[in-house]
């Protein structure tokens, strides 16, 4: 009767597994959107607050901002001049001058500034959309971090408990003579190793939390709310290679691109000539003891100047860096284009593989199972070896533990594919 109060102990500890693992599949769906509402308010919040997003937006703002500042025209030049020794004319010596004088650059040079301004700005501004991207994946991966902690976490606590039921059957067999404390020691130190890897977790999962937390830039104690189960989709996802064509990291070189267009077409409205408009006042005084008719008339002159690159060696040679650079944009951009297709073929394959292994480690599991109830089963009739029990549990906990990390690596590798082509 006790032997078989044992057996049924093991019998309801394994239908209380199956009783969850059905219902983790009824509640699939329910799960999956939950953890992507979760996961989505979670990036929105650090969208917000995260420093690094602030800093860009800063910068976007500071170089839009320029576009008002080349939005002018040159110094207006004014000059006030007093004759010490004044000179003498017909209507009468001469005491001051005031002039004013202001140039203005070439027709459409300002326009031409105000774009190649522009044109950097909105280069600018992929660093945003670069950052973000970025600060999610970043986000995602440890989230899916923290979840494989505590799954592990859950692996260790089933097993440590199946342990336990196998030191109480051990002991029991002690008692008939069918072990030996040899076995019930072993039993005790595979739950005292346990107990220790499971207390290392929660150091681990403390510290990626702090990560996590400091990227939504909030107090790193705060707790975070992960999914309890997930699971790999059975359906295969196509990827759309052709996306990565858009990608922000590649728009920015088209930008960059631009805008030494941009800068080409300023150098060119540069070279232009400037003109000039100024006005000449000349304070002249009454000559004494004389009268006629201009006597003491003040001198106004109107004047009009012309500024020529004559020497335009400057200009060409912008022109040639300008052209030397588009190069270097078109061959960082066929470098960088190179490593994305690198990575996303490297993630796609991460991803199958994490799938072939996860289903490799479901079926490594259930044939532990059997020979876990094989085991169990023998006891009734014969000595049970509780070194194949432990060898058994052992082999059952590493399948668990690949089984976790595949699915990890799934929606880990899963969020790299998406950072490259959504």
């Amino acid at each position: 009767m006790e032997y078989r109060l044992i057996i049924s102990t093991m019998e309801n500890y394994k239908t209380e597994n199956i009783l969850k693992t059905v219902f983790a599949f009824c509640s699939l769906f329910f799960v999956l959107s939950a953890e992507s509402q979760e996961l989505d308010t979670y990036i929105q919040e650090a969208f917000i607050n995260n420093p690094e997003i602030q800093k860009f937006e800063l910068q976007y703002t500071i170089a839009s901002e320029k576009v008002k500042e080349v939005n002018t025209l040159p110094n207006t030049e004014i000059g006030v001049g007093y004759f010490v020794s004044a000179p003498e004319t017909r209507t009468g010596a001469q005491r001051f001058k005031v002039s004013a004088k202001q140039m203005l650059p070439w027709f459409g040079n300002i326009t031409a500034r105000e774009n190649y301004v522009s044109s950097l700005a909105d280069a600018k501004y992929e660093d945003i959309t670069i950052a973000k991207r970025k600060l999610m994946a970043s986000i995602s991966q440890s989230y899916y971090n923290l979840y494989a902690n505590k799954a592990k976490q859950k692996v260790f606590v089933e097993n440590i408990e199946l342990l336990k039921t196998y030191e109480t059957l051990a002991l029991t067999s002690v008692e008939v003579g069918k072990a030996s404390l040899v076995d019930v020691l072993r039993l005790q130190m595979r739950q005292n190793e346990m107990q220790q890897l499971s207390a290392i977790l929660r150091q681990q999962y403390f510290a990626e939390q702090t990560n996590f937390n400091k990227l939504l830039n909030r107090d790193k104690e705060i707790k975070v709310d992960v999914i309890t189960a997930l699971l790999i989709p059975s359906e295969y996802f196509e990827v759309n290679s052709g996306n990565l064509a858009l990608h922000p990291e590649l728009l920015k070189f088209d930008k960059l691109y631009y805008s030494v267009e941009q800068s080409e077409l300023l150098n060119q409205k540069e070279s232009s000539p400037m003109i000039g408009f100024g006005l000449d006042y000349i304070n002249v005084e009454k000559r004494p003891n004389l009268d006629f008719s201009d006597n003491g008339k003040d001198i106004i002159m109107p004047m009009v100047s012309i500024s020529i690159p004559i020497f335009n060696n400057k200009y060409k040679s912008k022109t040639k860096q300008n052209e030397l650079q588009q190069q270097e944009i078109l061959s960082q951009k066929q470098e960088r284009l190179n490593k994305l297709t690198t990575r996303l073929d490297e993630a796609v394959n991460n991803r199958i593989s994490a799938r072939i292994s996860h289903k490799t480690q479901s079926k490594n599991l259930k044939k532990a199972k059997n020979a876990q109830d094989i085991l169990i089963k023998s006891y009734e009739t014969e000595t049970i070896d509780f070194k194949d029990v432990l060898d058994i549990q052992e082999l059952q906990l590493k399948f668990q533990m690949k089984q976790v990390e595949s699915v990890k690596t799934y929606y880990v590798q899963s969020t790299i594919i998406n950072y490259l082509t959504q």
